[in-house]
């Protein structure tokens, strides 16, 4: 099932999900990963967060956390625990993130990927997200995808 965060119950293994699934695929330098750890419980206060558990008392096995801006939908973050990936919970996750944000009008989503997260890729790309540029910058692929209006 998918249900919204509960930051006593939740947060310490979204932050374990972050450290073992999304940090290694990151190529940010040591000093700048340590900021963004730091930041880490304003950024999960921001926005919205939504688990994925095998009942509604389970502790987490992934999560999304994204924004909405305008007609935008903002991916910030997605990790699934290695040992319940490929059992359609990041699937799951996207879908209800990407439901959310068309009840709020949102037409499109974006996404930024590690340019080393092959599985990444490949994952969001599946869910009809496009590469619409490469930022040096933070070496990630920006990804797209434009909703339809409902009954389209």
């Amino acid at each position: 099932m998918i249900r919204y965060r509960r930051p006593k119950q939740d947060d310490q293994i979204i932050h374990r999900l972050i450290e073992t699934e999304l940090v290694p695929l990151s190529h940010l330098p040591a000093k700048v990963l340590e900021q963004v750890k730091k930041e880490l419980p304003r950024r999960l206060g921001q926005g919205v967060t939504l688990v994925a558990t095998t009942d509604y008392d389970s502790d987490p096995l992934g999560f999304v956390h994204f924004m909405l801006h305008g007609d935008l939908l903002y991916i910030d973050m997605l990790a699934v625990a290695a040992s319940a990936k490929r059992k359609r919970w990041g699937n799951m996750l996207m879908d209800r993130a990407e439901r959310f944000a068309l009840s709020r009008g949102c037409h499109r989503s974006k996404v930024a990927v590690d340019i080393g997260n092959a599985a990444g890729l490949s994952f969001y790309e599946k869910l009809d997200y496009i590469v619409i540029r490469y930022v040096p910058q933070s070496m990630c692929y920006e990804m797209e995808k434009r909703f339809l209006p409902p009954g389209i």
